[in-house]
């Protein structure tokens, strides 16, 4: 993945000193690429093959893509236009637009261009911004007309894409077949659409995951590939792009990218360099992947190999390429990996979450009744630890290769499982087993450890696991997602109160407080920083519990008043990170620079509506509301009848520990500003509960098994404190 820990680390301190550089020494790297470019006169051909998946190219059945994909830069192509699935239609739409588009309502092929003389105009184009409010159409096409770049389309999908405002490209012919001169076109689009074509009925795209057969399959593959070894060879020395534009079906897959062309060799980026891209992988800053990219990249690309200045409209980045080692057998497999985990990553979603709601469920409600009794106290603490190493556990399993199994589904599950007991046992059975804070801080800790460590690494931990994201669902491609985000709050806020706890004890109640707040804000900044976490509102969180946690330990009070001005504080912190992120240039920018750049020109409520409308539906989510309702429910009524509800182990935990009140509370805040303020919703607080509420628990027991009284008289079972007596 990108960069070294190292690099990941040092980023941090350099990145508020190259801000002020960066505008002029962007400005003059990107004049000179652009340059390159023109002075080298690249030309470019991008071919769309929707549908293709690396799993359809190999030696037999598709020779010309082998023997291109052997000379070429390779990579996966996150398809993710606007839709659940991508649609032909809105994949060339997005390069037409640079921003992810739809058409809305039916979604299949591209519309067939009208004959203009040697070029064509897509029919009714303006309807696409005039109804559809696709704004952005055209933007690609109008951008190469104005440099004065020739555009030549092949096929309708082609058309659309190099289509300038009025609908209009230079150069056309319905297939390969009938180009007699590729030459013509400084920007060629070609499209071959006998892999998607019999997925496509009625102007839709089929529902089911997958309509053909394999056998049908691989005679469609068969026959795109050789419309593309039919005009391969003439295309001379110009820049080849292939691209798996859409997917086939309901279900998203992983799609073929490769490139080949000078300038595209491993490591060169988008210089002007010479090389064959062989044995490299091809990635974007976009995605912060070196093996990944998106639709927007290809429009970037074709704009920045042209020597034409990219519009503010384009969201994509030029595409760049790194070394790697393994022959191109091996290349491939491990993109055919890539898209069998995020495929098993997203079917498993579901059934996990389900699965850890009913566990949460269940294991209150058994630890209510047997608590009540003081009955089995060791099971009810392993079950509590247990279910507290599962969230990290999803993340470390990505350290095996549990996608490469003939079942990866069941070894994922198996693998996850395996983990959460070693860790289980390694908590409870380790020297610190006899302290009451031994296994939260060992469960906290690691959960802590490995999601910084995750980020500092460019987070290939978080990519295709339950708990993170995946490029065939295209939500988020780097940084912290809302959910790890929750876990690593709540684990670096339990970690900091239990080593103040020690502090406080010793009498460095000064320390103390000032370590949760220095380890706090070093995990909230990186969590924040652009390119590393990239996390817009889990800033505006973490900063009030951190905030809160501080006070509990210095023994002030918490109002009202001080946490709106807490959270009021977050939102100006995220809004001074955005904004140094903004003034970097746009290739450059994470989405939070563009953020500020949406408020500057006033395009953001949109964004804001979005993600409002997103939280609230995650409020009637079954697999996340009842993780909410039974946690908090636990505690309130733990906390309110400590006698009746866990036999006094909530009020004995804080008692023995007393940071440890502050630690929970910080989470719980953290979790619920995050709720509020991220597009996850119920997700965030589910899971900060759902590592923090077990943790507390099992310390309370530890406790109790120590045989240590309760705080005050009167529980039923319990006896008296000696100050009671």
């Amino acid at each position: 993945m990108r960069g070294t820990w190292v690099k990941r680390a040092v980023v941090a301190v350099v990145f508020g000193v190259s801000v002020v550089a960066s505008a002029p020494s962007a400005a003059a790297a990107a004049g000179l690429a652009t340059g390159a470019a023109t002075a080298a006169g690249e030309r470019i051909v991008l071919v769309g093959i929707p549908g293709l998946m690396w799993s359809d190219v190999t030696p037999a059945d598709t020779p010309n893509l082998w023997r291109l994909a052997g000379e070429s830069a390779l990579g996966s192509l996150s398809v993710r236009a606007v839709r659940k699935d991508t649609c032909p239609y809105d994949a060339w739409l997005t390069v037409s637009a640079g921003v992810r588009s739809a058409v809305g309502g039916a979604c299949g092929m591209a519309p067939t261009p009208e004959a203009d003389g040697e070029g064509a105009v897509v029919p009714e184009f303006s309807w696409l911004w005039e109804v559809r409010e696709q704004d952005d159409a055209g933007t690609l096409g109008q951008a190469l007309h104005a440099a004065g770049r020739t555009t030549m389309a092949v096929g309708p999908g082609a058309a659309l894409a190099l289509a300038d405002r009025e609908g209009r490209v230079d150069l056309y012919a319905p297939s390969p077949a009938e180009v007699t001169q590729w030459s013509r076109g400084d920007v060629v689009a070609v499209e071959i659409p006998d892999l998607v074509a019999p997925y496509v009925s009625g102007d839709r795209l089929s529902e089911v995951p997958e309509l053909l057969s394999a056998g049908a399959r691989r005679a469609a593959a068969r026959a795109a590939d050789a419309k593309l070894g039919s005009f391969l060879p003439r295309l001379g020395s110009a820049t080849v792009l292939v691209a798996g534009l859409s997917d086939h079906g309901s279900v998203p897959h992983l799609r073929t990218a490769m490139l080949r062309g000078p300038g595209s060799g491993p490591g060169s980026g988008t210089g002007s360099d010479p090389g064959t891209g062989a044995a490299g992988t091809l990635g974007a800053r976009s995605t912060h992947r070196d093996d990944m990219v998106i639709v927007p990249d290809l429009t970037a690309t074709i704009l920045a190999r042209t020597g034409v200045a990219a519009p503010p409209a384009v969201v994509g980045v030029p595409v760049d390429t790194h070394p790697t080692g393994g022959n191109l057998d091996e290349r491939v497999e491990a993109l055919r990996t890539a898209d069998v985990a995020g495929q098993t990553i997203r079917d498993a979603t579901g059934v996990f979450f389900t699965t850890l709601a009913v566990l949460q469920v269940v294991f209150y409600i058994t630890a209510f009744l047997l608590l009540r009794r003081r009955d089995g106290l060791p099971a009810v603490r392993a079950a509590a630890v247990a279910l507290a190493s599962i969230p990290v556990s999803t993340y470390l399993v990505n350290l095996t290769p549990w996608a490469r199994a003939a079942q990866p589904a069941v070894t994922l599950f198996v693998s996850i499982a395996a983990i959460a007991v070693a860790l289980t046992v390694a908590a409870l059975a380790g020297p610190w087993r006899r302290g009451v804070l031994g296994p939260l801080t060992v469960i906290a800790a690691v959960t802590a450890a490995v999601l910084l460590g995750d980020l500092l690494t460019g987070t290939p931990l978080q990519l295709n696991s339950l708990m993170g994201y995946t490029g065939v669902v295209g939500a988020r491609y780097y940084g912290l997602g809302n959910i790890p985000f929750a876990l690593l709050a709540t684990a670096v806020l339990l970690v900091t109160t239990a080593a103040a706890d020690r502090l406080v004890r010793a009498g460095r109640k000064a320390l103390a407080v000032a370590l949760v707040a220095a380890l706090g804000a070093f995990a909230m900044l990186l969590d924040g920083w652009p390119g590393v976490g990239s996390d817009f509102g889990g800033v505006i969180a973490f900063v009030p519990g951190i905030a809160v946690t501080a006070l509990i330990v210095a023994g002030r009070r918490v109002s009202i008043v001080k946490l709106g001005a807490f959270c009021a504080a977050g939102g100006v912190l995220v809004m001074a990170i955005a904004y140094l992120d903004y003034l970097r240039p746009p290739a450059s920018q994470t989405h939070l620079g563009r953020f500020v750049g949406q408020v500057a020109d006033g395009t953001f409520l949109p964004v804001i509506s979005r993600k409002l409308g997103a939280m609230l539906s995650t409020l009637l989510s079954p697999n996340l509301m009842p993780v909410v309702l039974a946690a908090f429910a636990f505690l309130v009524f733990a906390l309110l009848r400590p006698g009746a509800a866990s036999a006094g182990v909530l009020p004995i935990a804080f008692e023995r520990a007393p940071m440890l009140r502050a630690g929970l509370l910080g989470a719980l805040v953290s979790g619920l500003v995050g709720m509020l303020v991220n597009d996850s919703g119920a997700a965030v607080l589910s899971m900060a509960l759902a590592l923090a509420v077990p943790l507390v628990l099992s310390a309370g027991i530890r406790a109790l098994q120590h045989g240590e009284p309760v705080p005050a008289a009167g529980y039923p079972g319990t006896p008296p404190s000696p100050a009671a007596a």
